[in-house]
């Protein structure tokens, strides 16, 4: 029976461990999503959120208890400033694990561990939507001559000139 085991100790060395877990930290706050085993995504589900709910109320105590895990300056500020105060009204379940399926070589479990309010949907909905704009834009405009066409025309005007 597996009772009271508190945690994954993933197959590492405590140090390791800790060190892995907070460099996943470090990049799940950068990007607000990272691509990871369904294992590693769990563990650092559990850090993560607690960093978030401390970093809700932003004070000097606070700040240093997340420096303890979060090493990178710039990462903690964005913790703080950025990340926090979007999740203010909302009490836990910051991190959500999309499912990926099995890795290829080793059949493990991938996921996709990103923050529920990431604004990287929007982004890439963003950029898919003046992508379409391009395309249409580039299909009403079939009518006018494009560069290739002009280029051609003038060869050709030129090669009736020469004659």
């Amino acid at each position: 029976m597996k009772h009271k085991i508190g945690f994954n100790k993933l197959n590492r060395v405590p140090a390791h461990r800790k060190a892995l877990i907070r460099n996943m930290m470090t990049v799940l706050f950068k990007h607000e999503r990272i691509e990871t085993t369904r294992a590693k995504a769990k563990e650092v589900q559990r850090f993560s959120e607690k960093e978030i709910t401390r970093a809700k109320v932003d004070s000097v105590h606070n700040r240093r208890m997340v420096a303890r895990k979060l090493w990178d300056a710039g990462i903690l500020n964005k913790l703080f400033v950025d990340i926090a105060p979007r999740f203010k009204e909302r009490n836990g379940g910051y991190t959500r694990i999309l499912r990926l399926g099995a890795r290829a070589h080793d059949a493990a479990d991938m996921v996709i561990l990103e923050l529920v309010d990431s604004n990287v949907g929007a982004i890439k909905a963003e950029k898919k939507a003046e992508s379409k704009a391009k395309r249409e834009e580039r299909k009403a405009g079939s009518e006018t001559p494009t560069k290739k066409t002009k280029a051609k025309a003038t060869n050709a005007a030129q090669a009736v000139a020469a004659t």
